[in-house]
């Protein structure tokens, strides 16, 4: 299967940033990515690669597994934001301070994760951690409980996740807190209690508000999970270290910017805010 987009779309950035991850199978140089989709509730793996350049980008997707292409596609097509308007988001910010990045980075797509449940629960797992052991328990908790197909790794179902104990999960170095959050969310999944279909049809502030009412999932989680999960816009996540921190070296600030003015200043990067915490992301991680 062959998607031709518009440009400019620049792929090779995209899994630069994926290739953080150690549980996904990219080779950046060849621009390829091995994609663990969930189809119809069954794992299909699909191996997308760029074929096309920059300004004329156009992706190759082979299917490893029988499924529907127009649901693979369907997919694809919202993890790796393919219809999103970068160039209209590029000239939104080509008058913003945030400008310089935004012309560095121009074309640089956010990227889903493939798994919703995945999503939350790598957020959760990730909570109040350096990066690299994060990705460390992150690899741990779905080589040791999830699966491996073509190659490629699956997160565990919640349904999975809601039937392990505590201290399972502490013998991967879980901290008993970070690992009742875990359970307890996938309990809730599993149970109907929270129906992560539903809840991506409610506005922004209505999922917030829903997500952070759970035990274990704060304003940093809830907004994570809405902008890698459900691919919302318009999120900031001021809490973000790294967010803090590169606006910090941004603005030529002694110290680091509070909350609040966070905050402040994001209201000027409405309604693409996702995107602005993007560049300023790749800006210090993949490009810095």
């Amino acid at each position: 299967m062959i998607i031709t987009l518009k440009g400019p779309y620049r792929f090779e950035q995209a899994l630069k940033r994926l290739s953080i991850d150690p549980l996904l199978t990219i080779d950046v140089e060849a621009e390829r990515i091995k994609m663990p989709l969930i189809i119809q509730d069954k794992p299909v793996v699909a191996v997308v690669t760029q074929i096309g350049t920059v300004m004329e980008p156009k992706l190759d997707v082979t299917m490893l597994d029988e499924a529907p292409s127009e649901l693979v596609k369907a997919e694809i097509t919202r993890i790796f934001h393919l219809e999103t308007p970068l160039t209209e988001i590029h000239a939104f910010f080509s008058n913003t301070e945030l400008a310089p990045i935004f012309n560095e980075l121009k074309g640089t797509p956010f990227v889903c994760e493939p798994s919703l449940f995945g999503c939350i629960a790598k957020t959760i797992i990730h909570q109040q951690l350096n990066m690299k052991f994060a990705y460390t328990l992150s690899e741990r908790f779905v080589k040791t409980f999830g699966f491996n197909q073509h190659g490629a790794w699956f997160y565990p179902s919640p349904e999975k996740v809601a039937t392990l104990t505590v201290e399972q999960l502490r013998e991967l170095q879980f901290s008993g807190r970070k690992a009742e959050y875990v359970i307890d969310t996938a309990k809730l999944i599993a149970s109907g209690a929270l129906d992560l279909h539903e809840l991506g049809k409610k506005m922004d502030d209505e999922m917030l508000k829903e997500l952070i009412a759970i035990r274990g999932i704060g304003r940093w989680t809830a907004e994570n999970i809405l902008m890698f999960g459900y691919g919302r816009m318009d999120l900031f996540p001021v809490q973000d270290i790294g967010i803090q921190n590169t606006v910090k070296i941004l603005k030529g600030l002694a110290t680091k910017p509070t909350v609040a003015e966070l905050d402040e200043l994001a209201i000027n990067w409405q309604p693409y805010r996702t995107y602005a915490a993007l560049y300023l992301w790749e800006s210090i991680e993949t490009n810095g």
